[in-house]
């Protein structure tokens, strides 16, 4: 014995660019936060170098240099504004 079991037909598939625009242009908006943090976490462990602030948090490890935290920052802030300028962007 066979059954047959059909089933109606679904929203179809939207097939138009930038669906997740919004997304982008949220992600962006909270990347910009974070590079500023990291940039913080850089300068704060060169005064820590040369001598103007207070012993910096990581003291060993990858985490430690000031160029990481400087290199994390400016990579973050371009892609804040990557994500930015597509989330932005007009769709037809």
């Amino acid at each position: 014995m066979r059954i047959r079991i059909r089933f109606s037909e679904g929203p179809r598939v939207e097939r138009r660019q930038g669906k997740n625009r919004h997304v982008a242009a949220g992600a962006g908006a909270l990347l910009s936060p974070a590079a500023v943090m990291a940039a913080v976490l850089g300068v704060w462990r060169i005064g820590s170098d040369v001598g103007l602030a207070g012993a910096f948090a990581i003291s060993d490890g990858f985490f430690s240099h000031w160029q990481v935290w400087l290199a994390l920052a400016a990579l973050l802030q371009l892609l804040a504004v990557v994500l930015n300028r597509y989330g932005s962007r007009r769709h037809n």
